[in-house]
């Protein structure tokens, strides 16, 4: 099993979007595939149409309920997922009270051998929560906007990497919501492709992408041909060369 966590200390850079669509495509390969929704915001919940029971995102991590049971079926195959609630806000006020906290994701996880595959969908933020996904995760791959406080982020999630004698080849990033019209979005991409931080592939910044909230859906199913779609498919061929 391979876990891939989608992170980044800054919010609002396509995370969720890109951890429900390369699920999908995993899924769609063959690849019995779970999303972990760890952000009390819920939204690749939303995407998957599934909802947690009250306060059930609190329970996996106090043990007052089996992580095997929040496991829910979506409605495309091979892909499942455990939903998140309001109470994953509280998940790190658990952790502070847990010995070996950057191992507890890790232990969880440790009894699901059905899946090929799990994606954690993260919240943003530097944490206790963050320090178990870092650990647990067999990579964690960050999408960054080609802007300046976006490649910042990037920045300081390596230094905290170093700093922590994390493995930062664990680190692989792509860069997200690209808009070609902006001299500062080429010029970025070309200063970190030169220097082979990120995968070739990217994703732009299309409307269809955003339209995944109307309709409640991964890309795929309601724009499958697709300048976005293909996007992501070239992207996730690169991703599985390299991580799974």
């Amino acid at each position: 099993m391979k876990t891939l966590a989608f992170y980044n200390l800054k919010g609002g850079v396509g995370k969720t979007a890109a951890a429900v669509n390369f699920a999908y495509l995993a899924a769609a390969d063959g690849i019995k595939t779970l999303v972990w929704d760890l952000d009390p915001q819920g939204s690749s919940s939303f995407y998957l149409h599934v909802k947690n029971d009250k306060n059930e995102s609190e329970k996996i991590f106090l043990d007052k309920t089996e992580i095997k049971d929040s496991i829910q079926q979506s409605p495309f195959e091979n892909l499942y997922v455990i939903p998140a609630d309001i109470s994953a806000r509280n998940v790190d006020l658990v952790l502070d009270d847990v010995r070996q906290s950057k191992k507890k994701i890790k232990s969880l996880l440790s009894g699901l051998k059905d899946f090929d595959l799990v994606i954690l969908d993260c919240p943003p933020g530097i944490s206790l929560l963050h320090d178990s996904v870092f650990t647990a995760s067999d990579f964690v791959i960050m999408p960054n906007i080609p802007t300046t406080l976006s490649i910042r982020s990037y920045e300081m999630v390596a230094a905290y990497f170093k700093e922590n004698e994390l493995d930062k080849l664990k680190l692989k990033c792509f860069f997200s919501m690209v808009d070609h019209r902006k001299t500062l979005h080429q010029e970025t991409i070309q200063a970190f492709y030169n220097n082979r931080l990120f995968f070739k592939c990217y994703i732009p910044y299309l409307s269809d992408i955003e339209k995944m909230g109307i309709h409640q859906q991964p890309l795929f199913e309601f724009a499958n041909t697709s300048y976005a779609a293909q996007c992501f498919r070239d992207l996730w061929k690169e991703i599985k060369k390299q991580c799974l």
